[in-house]
């Protein structure tokens, strides 16, 4: 699984709701820029980008839906390793997707 860097307190906005506006997705009121899931059942929201260094992949920031549901930092690169297992969810798809 994805790496998730998280602090002791977690840093989360007032609403983790995930909603479609129009073609895009937002998690309260954070828009979501990529997504990725897994056969897993876990889901990836990135809503920036925070660094570019990690085997020369973005780090993101963004909203999880794993066993549990948080926002922290995750590497791209992290989640490609996982191979066919994940893979990048497509724009068109995107404001339907994770678990509400």
């Amino acid at each position: 699984m994805a790496m998730l860097k998280t602090t002791s307190e977690p840093v989360l906005p007032m609403n983790n709701e995930l909603r479609t506006v129009g073609k895009k997705l937002y998690i309260g009121d954070k828009e979501v820029l990529q997504g990725w899931e897994s056969f897993t059942g876990w889901y990836w929201f990135a809503t920036e980008k925070t660094e570019m260094k990690y085997n020369g992949k973005p780090i993101w920031y963004g909203f999880v839906q794993g066993q549990y549901e948080e926002w922290g930092d995750f590497p791209e690169a992290e989640i490609d390793s996982l191979g066919m297992k994940a893979w990048k969810i497509k724009k068109i798809d995107l404001p339907h997707a994770g678990r509400r």
